[in-house]
């Protein structure tokens, strides 16, 4: 199970997506999430599929390992295609299965909207990636300072979500290991009726809570030992800076924003 999930995991390379400022990737993130929904056109899903599969080429991580980490959300990609498929009655009929007719509107429709959520999480995926969880947590905080001036929070809030995205992978492993432990000791969590299998899950909640909430005290423990009082006064090892690098990205995502909007239809 930890090895089909990618969310929270780091993959040390030296590559250019790697060395990029973090405030780099996330603001580039997510104004790429904001300019796929403007895409409706074949060209200009191109030009954003390209700058996907591009970067993703350029973290080297394997390719390969990228999509097997994907394998949780196929199911809602397909499902979401043939959701469209079914349901959208417009347009010429292409086709008929058992005497349903396949619309073209569902096929354009459901294509369009699965590769939209392809593409989001793949893109947001290699923010993990190819950023450790101490760079998300600076580069949010600094993205956030202004909301100092309003007393917000805003290192707590980087704090929580860096240590979150650290431990999905942790905890995926814990489930992993007291599935398999609950499973030879003759729990079945996969047949029977739907009000037994939720059963048989709890056996598989509480372990997995109790670890949670036991992970939680060892870490605030050191924290704690380590004089741990919060953002005021806090220095950093690495200061952020943007480099020609960032500008150069910069740039080619302006490109990017520009050859979207000139191939809409």
């Amino acid at each position: 199970m930890s090895s089909s999930l990618i969310i929270g995991q780091y993959i040390p390379t030296d590559s250019v997506i790697h060395r990029l400022d973090p405030r780099s990737k996330i603001a580039i993130i997510f104004f790429y999430v904001v300019i796929v929904f403007f895409a409706n056109s074949v060209m200009s899903y191109g030009v954003l599929a390209l700058f996907a599969i591009g970067s993703a080429l350029l973290s080297r991580v394997p390719f390969r390992y990228i999509m097997k980490g994907l394998k949780p959300v196929w199911f809602l990609i397909v499902f979401t295609f043939l959701l469209h498929l079914f349901v959208t009655r417009e347009g010429d009929v292409v086709y008929s299965i058992f005497g349903w007719d396949i619309y073209r509107e569902g096929l354009v429709q459901g294509g369009a909207i699965s590769l939209r959520f392809f593409l989001l999480i793949l893109v947001t995926s290699l923010l993990t990636l190819t950023t450790t969880p101490i760079e998300i947590t600076d580069a949010i905080e600094e993205l956030l300072g202004p909301l100092k001036k309003v007393k917000f929070p805003v290192h707590e809030l980087a704090l929580m979500m860096s240590i979150s995205l650290r431990f999905i992978p942790t905890l995926m492993q814990e489930t992993e290991k007291i599935s398999k432990a609950q499973a030879s000791r003759g729990v079945d969590f996969r047949t029977g009726a739907l009000k037994d299998r939720v059963k048989a899950i709890v056996p598989l909640l509480v372990p997995l809570f109790v670890s949670a909430f036991k992970r939680a005290e060892e870490l605030a423990m050191a924290m704690e030992a380590r004089g741990y009082q919060g953002g005021e006064g806090r220095t950093k090892l690495r200061e952020l800076r943007i480099s020609k690098l960032d500008i150069t990205l910069y740039v080619l995502f302006a490109v990017l924003v520009i050859a979207l909007f000139m191939t809409r239809s």
